[in-house]
């Protein structure tokens, strides 16, 4: 506040120099050179008329200028504060008269104060004075006034400006107090200056994603530990059936149930830590989708891959010699995960691993003939968790957090995950990725590869 007080009272000083240099300077010699000029005409003028009219001249020359003219001698001078203007006025008249003319100031009979000069007109030197009330104006007094309105506009202004700062400020103080005690704020408005509204906008999204973090901990901590019941009870059976029969399928439960569980909590692990982003690395795609494929493949249902409209590396070039710059190890993660969710929840062939290119970037979708997912359960399906089969058993479907580790992988590496129904029946999953993330190769149209 302080600051700003000072910057608008020296902006003001600025001005009113500017304004006294360029402005009233000029206006003030001119004015004076004038003056100056009158009052050496008016001596000139009173020695050149007859004596018995002169009086006439004076008492005219009183009533109009303000002026007196005498062939008396100079006053005695009196000490005092001479204005800015007067000065000037003695500039004009050494200017006209010559070196040694100076005004004196002098007080009347009444006590009132004069200027007088020495002018010389008609062989003698004649005394022309002119009252100190002449001129008005009182300059000290309104740069005074002036600076005092400016100081009390600006320290005004300096009060609204620092409350106009303070309070947003205020409020994101006491919001972000109650986010540290685990509360949900209310969104801050995101108005004011440019600044702070930003900062607004910013812990407006912050505090959402604070909320969101808090309710992903409690939806894992509690899936996890419903899911964890259902094999820890198998276990805790299994346990007791070996203190009385063992057997080498127990065993094998066992080891099955052990795995689950392991299986489960790196899964959970993973979502909690969240997915680091990994390096791209040249790779191959065709080849490396025909290894999904087979490794996915069923004696049920062989997966098939369709390969279509890709850019090629030359004109010479073939689609599966063409190096992409990706997360190898991501893309599988997220590809096995669209392929194990399809052939979990559509077992009945066919199941098509596809790629295409798009104006948006790569497209590798995971194609099947399921019964499909209601389109108001889609969004929900990416969340951790969440299963169209409400009985949650492991036996029956996976932990749910499959195609959520997908939009986890999607989120780290700026890739577009979508789910949608297929005409005819049956689901499409499909991962873009960006033009910025694949080479900028002409799209040139390629024929359809199939897994044999």
């Amino acid at each position: 506040m302080l600051w700003s007080v000072v910057a608008l009272v020296a902006m003001e000083l600025l001005a009113l120099a500017l304004f006294v240099g360029l402005a009233m300077r000029p206006l003030a010699q001119r004015a004076t050179d004038d003056l100056a000029g009158l009052l050496v005409l008016s001596a000139q003028t009173w020695a050149e008329l007859p004596p018995e009219t002169r009086p006439v001249f004076e008492q005219a020359l009183a009533t109009q200028h303000g002026l007196r003219v005498t062939a008396r001698p100079l006053p005695p001078a009196v000490e005092g504060w001479h204005p800015p203007y007067y000065f000037l006025l003695g500039v004009s008249l050494r200017e006209r008269l010559g070196a040694g003319h100076e005004l004196v100031r002098a007080l009347d009979a009444t006590g009132q104060a004069w200027y007088w000069v020495g002018v010389p007109a008609g062989g003698r030197q004649l005394s022309v004075g002119l009252s100190a009330e002449r001129m008005g104006s009182q300059p000290l007094l309104a740069v005074g006034v002036a600076l005092l309105l400016g100081l009390g506009v600006a320290m005004v202004l300096a009060y609204g400006l620092a409350r106009r700062i303070a309070q947003p400020l205020a409020r994101l103080r006491d919001a972000a107090t109650r986010v540290g005690q685990g509360n949900t704020p209310d969104r801050l408005p995101e108005d004011g200056p440019l600044e702070l509204a930003m900062l607004s906008q910013r812990f407006n999204q912050m505090a959402t994603q604070v909320q969101e973090l808090l309710a992903a901990r409690t939806l894992l901590l509690a899936g996890v530990s419903h899911d964890l019941r259902t094999p820890l009870a198998r276990m805790r059976l299994a346990l007791e059936l070996l203190r009385t029969q063992p057997s080498a399928s127990l065993l094998e439960r066992l080891e099955r149930d052990i795995d689950q569980m392991n299986q489960l909590i790196a899964n959970v692990l993973d979502l909690a830590r969240g997915v680091s982003r990994e390096p791209t690395q040249p790779v191959d795609i065709v080849p490396m989708l025909h290894v999904l494929a087979r490794d996915h493949s069923t004696a049920a249902c062989q997966v098939s891959v369709s390969v279509s409209a890709l850019p090629m590396p030359g004109p010479m070039g073939a689609v599966a010699d063409a190096p992409w710059m990706l997360p190898a190890l991501s893309l599988r993660r997220a590809l096995g995960n669209l392929l194990d969710n399809a052939l979990r929840y559509a077992p009945v062939c066919p199941v098509e691993l596809v790629a295409q290119w798009r104006p948006e970037g790569l497209a590798l979708g995971v194609l099947d003939r399921g019964p499909g997912i209601p389109a108001a359960h889609i969004e929900a399906m990416f969340e951790p968790f969440r299963r169209m089969d409400a009985s949650r058993s492991l036996a029956a479907g996976g932990a749910g957090l499959g195609l959520a580790i997908v939009k986890e992988l999607a989120r780290t590496h700026g890739w577009q995950v979508s789910m949608a129904a297929r005409e005819g029946g049956g689901m499409q999953a499909w991962l873009v990725l960006p033009v910025s993330q694949t080479p900028p190769f002409d799209p040139a149209p390629c024929g359809s590869a199939t897994q044999p």
